[in-house]
């Protein structure tokens, strides 16, 4: 048995829910340091076996319930407070209802003549230019699309003549 195998098994076998081996045995008797880790996980498992649950107070529950019912009765502060109060109710109401109907119709802020950035899809860059390339291929996709499948056809074509 090596010392990772015997680590494994070490509380068990201090607790006494497992038997100690002949292997276990020979192990901790060649092997000072597991000894002396099994030593002394044993003196601490009996030092738990002699501890006994202290006897609580005879006023404990009483104290308990009277501190619940001072924490039922307080009032409510901070944030808390506000979500009581019917108005403030009624108006986050009031802006969740408009938040999904501008959701629901795809309204935005952008969509005013005012807004600070509007995108205009008519603007053509210049040919041979990254954003011109891609202009003309957004353009021209039916006819690239229909040139892959030929090229399909041709490769199929070759595939089977011999």
């Amino acid at each position: 048995m090596n010392c990772n195998g015997l680590r494994e098994f070490l509380p068990d076998l201090a607790s006494g829910s497992r038997p100690v081996s002949a292997e276990t045995e020979r192990h901790l008797r060649e092997c000072p340091e597991c000894s002396n880790s099994f030593e002394s996980l044993r003196q601490t498992m009996a030092l738990l076996d002699e501890w006994q649950v202290p006897e609580p107070s005879p006023y404990f529950d009483v104290r308990l319930r009277a501190r619940v019912r001072e924490e039922v009765a307080r009032p409510a502060s901070g944030w808390q407070a506000w979500l009581r109060k019917p108005a403030l109710s009624f108006a986050m109401a009031v802006l969740l209802i408009a938040g999904v109907g501008l959701f629901r119709t795809g309204h935005s802020l952008n969509d005013s003549p005012n807004a600070l950035m509007s995108w205009d899809t008519n603007i053509t860059a210049e040919p041979g230019t990254a954003v011109g390339d891609l202009q003309s291929l957004d353009k021209n996709n039916e006819d690239l699309y229909a040139n892959f499948d030929i090229l399909d056809e041709l490769q199929v074509q070759q595939a089977e003549t011999p």
